[in-house]
């Protein structure tokens, strides 16, 4: 060490403030050897040497980030907070985090990729199956085989699971629909039998 607040860098043998170096409590000054300039170099030239690319960075003004997919930096306003990480930020943006966790709730669910779930959609022409009328965004699928049947909109996917997917309970509110009103009539406790 050199004065208080100054130190050699072994790399470009350049006397830097302290704040130049990253620490390292296995020195016995408890900085780094090289400057972060050094480090950071010596650290870009190796990966490239391995044929990987690194990062450029970019410059980030205080109270934003920079979010590594949309590469856009943005204020702390539009960040998830994450004690977890170093900066108390979550890595990725609000918009960017909600894609990429929708991404991988349709995967972990029900085994689609995006481009598998863009073409169920298209192959219905962006419209629920069953109503033929609001645009298709919930995927619905058999409760006892895990099998997607297709996309509907919120109220028709709603809707089936209040009939708890029972074709017979469906066909009876189509005719009740249809002006057809079957009064059960108890048979036994528990047990009806409906007119045929």
């Amino acid at each position: 060490m050199n004065g208080g607040g100054s130190k050699k860098c072994s790399a470009c043998q350049e006397i830097l403030p302290v704040g130049a170096f990253a620490s390292n409590s296995s020195r016995p000054d408890g900085l780094q050897a090289n400057c972060r300039e050094c480090a950071a170099e010596y650290y870009r030239r190796r990966r490239e040497a391995q044929g990987r690319t690194v990062r450029v960075k970019v410059p980030v003004p205080r109270g934003h980030k920079r979010c590594p997919q949309c590469e856009q930096v943005r204020p702390h306003s539009q960040w998830e907070r994450n004690k977890s990480s170093s900066d108390g930020w979550a890595s990725y943006c609000r918009e960017c985090r909600a894609e990429r966790n929708r991404i991988s709730y349709f995967q972990r669910k029900y085994g689609l990729s995006p481009d598998e779930l863009a073409a169920l959609i298209a192959e219905q022409h962006g419209v629920c199956c069953i109503c033929l009328a609001a645009p298709a965004e919930h995927v619905d699928h058999c409760h006892q085989t895990g099998r997607v049947r297709g996309v509907l909109c919120f109220s028709c996917n709603a809707a089936l699971g209040q009939f708890k997917d029972r074709p017979d309970a469906i066909r009876r509110a189509a005719a009740y629909v249809e002006g057809i009103a079957w009064k059960p009539t108890l048979v036994a406790p528990g047990v009806y039998q409906l007119p045929s």
